[in-house]
């Protein structure tokens, strides 16, 4: 089986017309559904989008190879499509991409079509084909120019997955070794693990390539050819069998770099500028640890971890909340607004426990970013402690670090117990004494000096009391959204709590108007801005409407985590704004929970909107302001 014999006629495009990225995918689906190798298209698209969704299928250099393994493919076809004025397809160098290649491979079935789709993978690297083919005059001109290269490229049809070592020194083993992969293993993997032959061909270094690609790995790295390595690199976005490279120098990359860094990688693999692989055991993961990462880069992907499975919660519970306030009727008791009748009371509930999770799954997410499995445990526990003690969002973000490193402590510590133990070490020995530290360190050294500063705000808003109302509104407002849930968002609301029953109704409405403008603000934000924002902020940007007229402030942490420096100023700017401008309106409110379901018995409604409304407008300029348009990734 060849490439051209995948190609329909009908399923080639050489004039497809300048359009967003989602209606090019509905273009070329629909070129591949002309093949008739469909038998359920919309499912299909599905497939495409979601492995989008994963990482870009635009590989860069102008060139998209969008592809799906899924049981809506009869059998293993080929669309393609030249658009002349680009596309942008979000690409890896953020290019516009020109030249398209939809594949559809059909689920469970024989791998040979998926081999002979990672040589178009591997032909496409070639600048001089790429250029022609955008030119082709006529579709069977088109046809005719992949035949040849392909017939140039692998003439006798042997092994054609398998990246061969190149003999270009006396050794009798390559200087260096790599592994190549991606998630599907369909196009990226065999795109980097051509770019770094090329690259090793070019410079005369020794290299093999091992590719784990959809139907299996092929060209496997021996063990003799990895004890004679000088280093080995990993370009890899999924797990790859990695004990075999303990005590050897490797570089542990992307597959993206494997692409489009491929000489950077080989002079530093060449001249053994790489640190040497431990390897702890508990996992098979290329992203244990990486050469290129730099301290702050490891400590955002541990905290990325932690928040995006945190979202999920924060998502789910507060939708649910923001719903028993709709159906609630405040009138029957103001102070159990949320849980006066029956349905409101079980959607509240089960909100409430959806959003108990949030800490203890953000620190333990965090904590198994570093330390993998063993320190999950440890980190749901300290979570669950900062949740109990009210040292709230920022208590579990310590917690989870804490505990991740403990765990790694750990293991360096038990490393030295006889090796006949090592199956008890994540099922008991780093779970229990794990446990413990966590519980000491985050019982004696962590809560304490929370606790204090949020005594300390608590006495610093009673001495502001007799201050000016609207400066005490702006720094309530402001306090709400410094760090939206924990200590000293809590001080401030509690204080606005207490004022209730010495009548100070105004203290609560600014209160409440602070808390609420954070997610509002991000919200706005990635609607009017949304160069900004990555397509994920984007979409939970939509969510963050309903946490913030809900007076959800938690609904904004993910962003505030992400990019602390610039959305944190941005929020407290339009917090402060609103709590001041709702003293100034004289908006007054007897209810401590319920954000716009409330509105209708706040005194001066309209004046307290209108707070809210601005204060969430200053915050999304300034965020627009602090954020810059975000770069595509290189």
């Amino acid at each position: 089986m060849r490439i051209t014999d995948l190609i329909n006629k009908k399923s080639v495009n050489l004039n497809l017309q300048k359009q967003n990225k989602l209606e090019a995918i509905d273009n070329l689906v629909e070129l591949v559904n002309n093949s008739g190798n469909l038998n359920n298209k919309e499912e299909y698209k599905r497939a495409i989008i979601a492995r989008e969704n994963m990482s870009t299928t635009g590989i860069g250099e102008g060139v998209a190879i969008p592809h799906a393994k899924t049981k809506s493919v009869n059998s293993a076809c080929l669309a393609a499509a030249v658009c002349k004025d680009g596309i942008d397809y979000e690409s890896f160098d953020g290019s516009l991409a020109n030249l398209f290649f939809m594949i559809a491979a059909p689920d469970g079935a024989n791998d040979t079509h998926l081999e002979v789709l990672s040589r178009l993978s591997t032909i496409l690297m070639d600048e001089d084909f790429r250029k022609n083919l955008m030119n082709s005059k006529s579709i069977d001109e088109f046809i005719k120019l992949i035949d040849k290269k392909e017939n140039e490229k692998f003439p006798q049809e042997e092994t054609t997955t398998q990246i061969s070592s190149i003999s270009t020194s006396s050794s009798n083993y390559p200087k260096v070794l790599a592994v190549t992969a991606c998630p599907t293993g369909i196009a990226h993997t065999f795109m980097a693990a051509e770019s770094l032959n090329k690259m090793g061909e070019k410079k005369g270094i020794s290299i093999k390539v091992e590719t784990n690609g959809s139907s299996g790995a092929k060209n496997i790295l021996t063990k003799d050819e990895i004890e004679n390595a000088d280093c080995i690199i990993v370009a890899a976005d999924k797990k790859v069998e990695m004990s075999r490279f303990n005590g050897k120098k490797v570089i542990i990359t992307k597959v993206a770099n494997g692409i489009h860094k491929a000489e950077e990688l080989i002079d530093k693999a060449s001249k053994g500028d790489a640190p040497v692989y431990n390897h702890s055991g508990g996992s098979s993961s290329s992203e244990e640890s990486s050469e290129d990462e730099t301290a702050f880069r490891k400590i955002y992907k541990h905290l990325m971890n932690g928040v995006s499975n945190m979202l999920p919660f924060v998502v789910s519970g507060g939708i649910l909340i923001a719903l028993a306030f709709l159906f609630d009727d405040y009138s029957i008791n103001p102070k159990n607004f949320g849980s006066n009748l029956p349905l409101p009371a079980f959607l509240k509930g089960i909100g409430d426990y959806a959003f108990g999770f949030m800490l203890p799954v953000l620190a333990g997410y965090i904590a198994y970013s570093i330390a993998d499995r063993p320190a999950m445990v440890v980190g749901f526990v300290g979570g669950i402690i900062a949740k109990e003690s009210g040292s709230g969002f920022l208590g579990a973000l310590i917690a989870g670090f804490i505990a991740g490193y403990i765990v790694v402590g750990l293991k360096k510590l038990f490393s030295k117990l006889p090796q006949s133990l090592d199956g008890i070490k994540p099922v008991l020995l780093f779970p229990l004494f794990g446990t413990l530290l966590i519980g000491i360190v985050m019982t004696f050294v962590v809560i304490p000096p929370v606790t204090a500063i949020n005594n300390a705000m608590v006495a610093f808003l009673n001495g502001l009391g007799g201050s000016s109302k609207v400066v005490l509104g702006l720094v309530l407002g402001a306090m709400m959204a410094i760090d939206m849930g924990g200590p000293i968002n809590k001080a401030a609301y509690v204080f606005g709590v207490a004022s209730l029953d010495a009548g100070q109704f105004e203290i609560m409405a600014a209160v409440m108007a602070g808390g609420m403008v954070p997610p509002l603000a991000i919200a706005l934000a990635t609607t009017f801005f949304k160069n900004r924002f990555t397509k994920e902020q984007r979409e939970s940007g939509k969510v963050n409407y309903v946490m913030g007229l809900s007076f959800i402030t938690e609904g904004a942490i993910p962003f505030a985590a992400a990019d602390p420096l610039k959305v944190i100023p941005a929020c407290v700017v339009g917090s402060a704004t609103a709590g001041a401008l709702s003293m100034v309106f004289g908006a007054a409110l007897r209810a401590p929970h319920g954000g716009i379901f409330v509105v209708p018995v706040v005194s001066n409604p309209l004046g307290y909107l209108a707070a809210i409304i601005i204060g969430s407008v200053v915050g999304m300029l300034l965020l627009a302001v602090l954020k810059k348009p975000l770069e595509k990734e290189a």
